[in-house]
């Protein structure tokens, strides 16, 4: 289980990593079932972010995976082929989702939203499950 107090330090984790990178960024943790925990937006975050952050987050903590790796199983021909469309947007392939695991098991996921380079949200949704698996 994710508690109020981890999230809160797995937040500010993403925003020391984005403060290093030179961003603003929005940072989403989800529980297990995709339960918004906690959530904050960067001063001069873009409007946007909170909403990729979001669906970040859903999707790695649904799937098991950073959501960076589900275009792999998502291209035609794969297994999860319009998977996005089938559940109407709510699942993406976009960097910056990482699942939570603790002893395999799956209990969360952070999503991060905002940076110009996707790879950079990743690193900050790294740092925060980071914080989350301790």
């Amino acid at each position: 289980m994710i508690t109020l107090k981890k999230a809160k330090e797995a937040l500010l984790a993403s925003e020391k990593k984005a403060e290093e990178l030179g961003i603003e960024i929005s940072t989403i943790i989800v529980d297990s079932y995709g339960i918004v925990i906690a959530t904050s937006k960067m001063d001069g975050a873009i409007p946007i972010s909170p909403k990729f952050a979001y669906e970040k987050a859903y999707t790695s903590a649904s799937l098991g995976l950073p959501s960076s790796e589900i275009a792999g199983f998502a291209s035609e021909g794969k297994p999860y082929f319009g998977i996005t469309d089938i559940f109407g947007g709510k699942l993406t392939v976009i960097a910056g989702g990482m699942p939570v695991k603790i002893g395999g098991k799956i209990i969360g996921g952070v999503g991060v939203g905002g940076s110009q380079d996707t790879s950079q949200d990743a690193l900050c949704a790294k740092a925060a499950a980071a914080v989350l698996e301790e």
